[in-house]
Protein backbone atom coordinates (compact mmCIF):
# COMPACT_ATOMS: atom_id res chain seq x y z
CA UNK A 1 0.00 0.00 0.00
CA UNK A 2 1.76 3.70 -1.24
CA UNK A 3 0.86 5.09 2.18
CA UNK A 4 0.59 9.47 2.04
CA UNK A 5 1.94 12.06 4.46
CA UNK A 6 -0.39 14.98 4.60
CA UNK A 7 0.46 18.22 6.67
CA UNK A 8 -2.18 20.83 6.64
CA UNK A 9 -4.81 18.45 6.06
CA UNK A 10 -7.74 20.04 7.44
CA UNK A 11 -7.68 22.75 5.27
CA UNK A 12 -9.52 22.99 2.23
CA UNK A 13 -7.43 21.27 -0.24
CA UNK A 14 -6.31 19.21 2.10
CA UNK A 15 -9.96 17.90 3.05
CA UNK A 16 -10.58 16.84 -0.31
CA UNK A 17 -7.28 15.12 -1.01
CA UNK A 18 -7.92 13.00 2.00
CA UNK A 19 -10.59 11.86 0.72
CA UNK A 20 -9.66 11.75 -3.04
CA UNK A 21 -6.50 9.95 -1.79
CA UNK A 22 -9.48 6.98 0.23
CA UNK A 23 -11.27 7.15 -2.95
CA UNK A 24 -8.12 5.68 -4.75
CA UNK A 25 -7.31 3.20 -1.68
CA UNK A 26 -4.16 5.27 -0.49
CA UNK A 27 -3.48 5.27 3.22
CA UNK A 28 -3.44 8.58 4.65
CA UNK A 29 -1.47 9.49 7.75
CA UNK A 30 -2.33 13.34 9.00
CA UNK A 31 0.28 15.46 10.26
CA UNK A 32 -1.40 18.16 12.35
CA UNK A 33 -0.90 20.36 15.20
CA UNK A 34 -4.37 19.92 17.23
CA UNK A 35 -5.16 15.96 16.99
CA UNK A 36 -8.58 16.49 19.02
CA UNK A 37 -9.83 19.57 16.46
CA UNK A 38 -8.61 17.28 13.65
CA UNK A 39 -10.61 14.57 14.67
CA UNK A 40 -13.35 16.53 13.79
CA UNK A 41 -13.07 17.24 10.64
CA UNK A 42 -11.36 14.50 9.08
CA UNK A 43 -12.55 10.80 8.71
CA UNK A 44 -12.23 8.36 11.06
CA UNK A 45 -10.03 6.12 8.60
CA UNK A 46 -7.37 8.77 8.63
CA UNK A 47 -4.24 8.04 11.27
CA UNK A 48 -2.91 11.38 12.82
CA UNK A 49 0.15 12.10 14.04
CA UNK A 50 0.65 15.50 16.20
CA UNK A 51 3.27 17.77 15.80
CA UNK A 52 4.30 21.63 16.04
CA UNK A 53 6.74 22.36 13.22
CA UNK A 54 8.56 24.43 16.14
CA UNK A 55 9.05 21.12 17.82
CA UNK A 56 11.44 18.31 16.40
CA UNK A 57 9.10 15.85 18.92
CA UNK A 58 7.93 13.41 15.90
CA UNK A 59 7.02 9.08 15.74
CA UNK A 60 9.10 8.72 13.03
CA UNK A 61 8.08 5.04 12.82
CA UNK A 62 4.78 6.19 12.08
CA UNK A 63 6.68 7.95 8.98
CA UNK A 64 8.64 5.01 7.76
CA UNK A 65 7.83 3.08 4.20
CA UNK A 66 5.71 6.03 3.17
CA UNK A 67 5.25 6.79 -0.84
CA UNK A 68 5.16 10.35 -0.94
CA UNK A 69 4.78 13.75 1.74
CA UNK A 70 2.72 16.24 0.80
CA UNK A 71 3.33 19.37 2.49
CA UNK A 72 0.78 22.35 2.52
CA UNK A 73 0.64 23.24 6.09
CA UNK A 74 0.85 27.07 6.59
CA UNK A 75 -1.13 30.41 7.90
CA UNK A 76 -3.83 30.98 5.80
CA UNK A 77 -2.15 34.26 3.63
CA UNK A 78 -5.63 36.71 4.07
CA UNK A 79 -6.69 34.87 6.89
CA UNK A 80 -5.90 38.52 9.48
CA UNK A 81 -4.82 41.61 8.20
CA UNK A 82 -1.28 41.89 8.00
CA UNK A 83 1.30 43.17 10.70
CA UNK A 84 4.61 42.83 10.92
CA UNK A 85 3.81 39.86 13.22
CA UNK A 86 1.68 37.65 11.35
CA UNK A 87 3.63 38.53 8.04
CA UNK A 88 6.45 36.45 10.39
CA UNK A 89 4.13 34.08 10.67
CA UNK A 90 3.28 33.39 6.80
CA UNK A 91 6.67 33.23 6.61
CA UNK A 92 8.15 31.05 9.12
CA UNK A 93 4.60 28.92 9.21
CA UNK A 94 5.94 27.77 5.75
CA UNK A 95 9.98 27.77 5.03
CA UNK A 96 10.57 26.69 8.70
CA UNK A 97 8.12 24.00 8.83
CA UNK A 98 9.93 22.77 5.42
CA UNK A 99 13.12 22.78 7.01
CA UNK A 100 12.25 21.12 10.16
CA UNK A 101 9.80 18.58 8.31
CA UNK A 102 13.18 17.44 5.50
CA UNK A 103 15.22 17.72 8.85
CA UNK A 104 13.00 14.82 10.36
CA UNK A 105 12.49 13.26 7.33
CA UNK A 106 16.62 12.58 6.89
CA UNK A 107 16.32 10.23 9.84
CA UNK A 108 14.41 7.50 8.17
CA UNK A 109 15.97 4.15 7.19
CA UNK A 110 13.27 4.32 4.18
CA UNK A 111 12.74 7.78 2.50
CA UNK A 112 9.27 8.75 0.36
CA UNK A 113 9.61 8.65 -3.11
CA UNK A 114 8.46 12.24 -3.56
CA UNK A 115 7.88 15.45 -1.68
CA UNK A 116 5.49 17.47 -3.28
CA UNK A 117 5.41 21.23 -1.52
CA UNK A 118 2.38 23.80 -2.06
CA UNK A 119 3.37 26.94 -3.40
CA UNK A 120 1.49 29.77 -5.42
CA UNK A 121 1.21 32.10 -8.04
CA UNK A 122 2.07 34.59 -6.11
CA UNK A 123 6.18 34.06 -7.04
CA UNK A 124 5.58 35.65 -9.98
CA UNK A 125 4.75 39.26 -8.18
CA UNK A 126 2.49 41.73 -9.79
CA UNK A 127 3.42 41.08 -13.59
CA UNK A 128 0.58 43.13 -15.67
CA UNK A 129 0.23 41.19 -19.33
CA UNK A 130 3.34 39.29 -19.21
CA UNK A 131 2.69 35.05 -19.90
CA UNK A 132 4.19 33.59 -17.23
CA UNK A 133 6.21 29.97 -17.31
CA UNK A 134 7.86 28.18 -14.32
CA UNK A 135 11.16 29.86 -16.21
CA UNK A 136 9.72 33.29 -15.08
CA UNK A 137 11.96 35.21 -12.85
CA UNK A 138 9.96 35.96 -9.30
CA UNK A 139 8.82 38.67 -8.31
CA UNK A 140 10.01 40.93 -5.71
CA UNK A 141 7.02 41.93 -2.94
CA UNK A 142 6.60 40.04 0.11
CA UNK A 143 4.74 36.91 -0.97
CA UNK A 144 7.39 36.56 -4.05
CA UNK A 145 9.81 36.24 -1.20
CA UNK A 146 8.08 33.16 0.56
CA UNK A 147 7.29 31.10 -1.97
CA UNK A 148 10.91 31.43 -3.47
CA UNK A 149 12.19 30.96 0.12
CA UNK A 150 9.82 28.21 -0.02
CA UNK A 151 10.61 26.46 -3.11
CA UNK A 152 14.25 26.63 -1.85
CA UNK A 153 13.49 24.64 1.13
CA UNK A 154 11.45 22.41 -0.66
CA UNK A 155 13.72 21.39 -3.27
CA UNK A 156 16.42 20.37 -0.97
CA UNK A 157 13.98 17.19 -0.74
CA UNK A 158 16.41 15.83 -3.55
CA UNK A 159 19.32 16.18 -1.62
CA UNK A 160 18.08 13.48 0.42
CA UNK A 161 17.09 11.07 -3.25
CA UNK A 162 13.15 12.93 -2.98
CA UNK A 163 11.53 13.62 -6.13
CA UNK A 164 10.47 17.29 -5.03
CA UNK A 165 7.75 19.22 -6.20
CA UNK A 166 6.42 22.32 -5.77
CA UNK A 167 2.79 23.12 -7.27
CA UNK A 168 2.65 27.26 -7.86
CA UNK A 169 -1.48 27.26 -7.04
CA UNK A 170 -4.03 29.73 -8.46
CA UNK A 171 -7.11 31.09 -6.59
CA UNK A 172 -8.87 28.24 -5.79
CA UNK A 173 -12.54 28.22 -6.52
CA UNK A 174 -14.69 25.92 -3.78
CA UNK A 175 -18.28 26.69 -2.42
CA UNK A 176 -16.32 25.83 1.03
CA UNK A 177 -14.17 28.28 1.34
CA UNK A 178 -11.48 30.55 -0.40
CA UNK A 179 -12.09 33.40 -2.47
CA UNK A 180 -15.21 32.34 -4.34
CA UNK A 181 -17.04 32.00 -1.13
CA UNK A 182 -16.41 35.81 -0.31
CA UNK A 183 -16.95 37.11 -3.90
CA UNK A 184 -20.61 35.59 -3.32
CA UNK A 185 -22.03 37.52 -0.38
CA UNK A 186 -21.70 41.11 -2.20
CA UNK A 187 -23.19 39.36 -5.73
CA UNK A 188 -25.94 37.70 -3.76
CA UNK A 189 -27.04 41.17 -2.28
CA UNK A 190 -26.92 42.72 -6.19
CA UNK A 191 -23.88 44.80 -5.49
CA UNK A 192 -21.18 42.47 -7.01
CA UNK A 193 -18.38 43.08 -9.08
CA UNK A 194 -14.63 43.03 -9.84
CA UNK A 195 -11.76 43.78 -7.26
CA UNK A 196 -9.32 46.70 -8.17
CA UNK A 197 -9.58 48.16 -11.91
CA UNK A 198 -10.52 44.64 -13.09
CA UNK A 199 -8.12 44.73 -15.71
CA UNK A 200 -5.37 42.93 -14.09
CA UNK A 201 -5.41 39.06 -14.81
CA UNK A 202 -7.24 36.44 -12.38
CA UNK A 203 -5.51 32.80 -12.31
CA UNK A 204 -8.22 30.42 -11.06
CA UNK A 205 -8.60 26.85 -10.88
CA UNK A 206 -11.70 24.46 -9.66
CA UNK A 207 -10.90 22.30 -6.67
CA UNK A 208 -11.44 19.45 -8.40
CA UNK A 209 -8.50 20.43 -10.34
CA UNK A 210 -6.07 21.34 -7.76
CA UNK A 211 -6.87 18.40 -5.90
CA UNK A 212 -6.26 16.03 -9.21
CA UNK A 213 -2.92 17.97 -10.11
CA UNK A 214 -1.47 17.02 -6.23
CA UNK A 215 -2.93 13.28 -6.64
CA UNK A 216 -0.86 13.37 -10.49
CA UNK A 217 2.21 14.61 -9.40
CA UNK A 218 2.46 11.64 -6.86
CA UNK A 219 1.78 9.19 -9.35
CA UNK A 220 3.47 10.28 -12.46
CA UNK A 221 6.90 10.65 -11.77
CA UNK A 222 8.01 13.23 -14.92
CA UNK A 223 6.68 15.85 -13.01
CA UNK A 224 9.54 17.70 -11.24
CA UNK A 225 10.60 21.06 -9.88
CA UNK A 226 7.75 24.03 -9.98
CA UNK A 227 4.74 23.03 -12.38
CA UNK A 228 1.94 26.28 -12.62
CA UNK A 229 -1.26 25.06 -11.24
CA UNK A 230 -3.95 27.48 -12.87
CA UNK A 231 -6.53 26.97 -15.47
CA UNK A 232 -5.64 27.17 -19.19
CA UNK A 233 -8.04 29.63 -19.88
CA UNK A 234 -6.73 32.98 -18.64
CA UNK A 235 -9.34 35.62 -17.84
CA UNK A 236 -9.34 39.20 -16.26
CA UNK A 237 -10.75 39.59 -13.36
CA UNK A 238 -13.77 42.00 -14.95
CA UNK A 239 -14.55 39.25 -17.11
CA UNK A 240 -14.17 36.77 -14.23
CA UNK A 241 -16.98 38.71 -12.03
CA UNK A 242 -19.30 39.22 -14.92
CA UNK A 243 -18.98 35.47 -15.38
CA UNK A 244 -19.72 35.10 -12.06
CA UNK A 245 -22.86 37.03 -12.12
CA UNK A 246 -24.01 35.76 -15.21
CA UNK A 247 -24.45 32.23 -13.51
CA UNK A 248 -26.11 33.66 -10.11
CA UNK A 249 -28.26 36.11 -12.21
CA UNK A 250 -26.93 39.09 -10.81
CA UNK A 251 -25.55 42.49 -12.31
CA UNK A 252 -21.48 42.67 -11.75
CA UNK A 253 -21.65 47.18 -11.60
CA UNK A 254 -20.15 47.40 -8.33
CA UNK A 255 -15.97 47.37 -8.96
CA UNK A 256 -14.14 47.69 -5.38
CA UNK A 257 -11.16 50.35 -5.88
CA UNK A 258 -7.85 49.55 -4.87
CA UNK A 259 -7.80 52.58 -2.12
CA UNK A 260 -11.16 50.73 -0.38
CA UNK A 261 -9.65 47.77 -0.21
CA UNK A 262 -6.22 48.80 1.59
CA UNK A 263 -8.38 50.49 4.16
CA UNK A 264 -10.18 46.78 4.83
CA UNK A 265 -7.16 44.75 4.36
CA UNK A 266 -4.20 47.16 4.71
CA UNK A 267 -0.74 46.32 2.40
CA UNK A 268 -2.31 42.58 1.73
CA UNK A 269 -4.54 44.80 -0.71
CA UNK A 270 -2.11 44.98 -3.41
CA UNK A 271 -1.48 41.16 -3.19
CA UNK A 272 -5.39 40.61 -4.01
CA UNK A 273 -5.18 42.59 -6.85
CA UNK A 274 -2.11 41.53 -8.04
CA UNK A 275 -2.05 40.37 -12.58
CA UNK A 276 -0.42 36.79 -13.41
CA UNK A 277 -0.90 35.94 -16.34
CA UNK A 278 -0.63 32.13 -16.08
CA UNK A 279 0.86 29.32 -18.58
CA UNK A 280 -0.31 25.59 -17.89
CA UNK A 281 1.47 24.27 -20.84
CA UNK A 282 4.29 22.10 -18.94
CA UNK A 283 1.20 20.55 -16.61
CA UNK A 284 -0.38 19.78 -19.83
CA UNK A 285 2.16 18.54 -21.63
CA UNK A 286 3.41 15.96 -18.49
CA UNK A 287 -0.45 14.79 -19.28
CA UNK A 288 -2.71 15.81 -16.94
CA UNK A 289 -5.98 16.99 -18.24
CA UNK A 290 -7.65 19.72 -16.93
CA UNK A 291 -11.37 18.54 -15.31
CA UNK A 292 -12.56 22.39 -15.84
CA UNK A 293 -10.37 24.15 -18.66
CA UNK A 294 -13.38 26.44 -18.82
CA UNK A 295 -14.44 29.09 -16.46
CA UNK A 296 -18.15 29.22 -17.41
CA UNK A 297 -18.24 25.43 -16.84
CA UNK A 298 -16.29 25.73 -13.17
CA UNK A 299 -18.65 28.39 -12.03
CA UNK A 300 -21.46 26.14 -13.11
CA UNK A 301 -20.76 22.77 -11.68
CA UNK A 302 -19.49 24.89 -8.23
CA UNK A 303 -22.85 26.93 -7.84
CA UNK A 304 -24.99 24.37 -9.23
CA UNK A 305 -23.67 22.00 -6.68
CA UNK A 306 -24.59 21.11 -3.34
Amino acid sequence: MKKIILTGATGLIGRCLVNEFFKAKYPVIAIVRDYFSAKTILPRQVEFIEWDYKSSKINLDLLENSYSVIHLAGAGVFAKRWNQAYKKEIYSSRIESTKSLLKIISKLDSKPESFICSSAVGYYGNRGDEVLTEESVPGNDFLAKVCVDWEKEASKATDLGMRWVSIRTGIVLSRKGGALKKMLTPFNFFIGGPLGSGNQWFPWIHIKDIVGIYKFSVENKKCDGPINAAAPENITMKNFAKELGKILKRPSLFSVPEFLLKIAVGEAASDIISSQRINSQKLVQLGYKFQFPNLNTALYDLLSSD
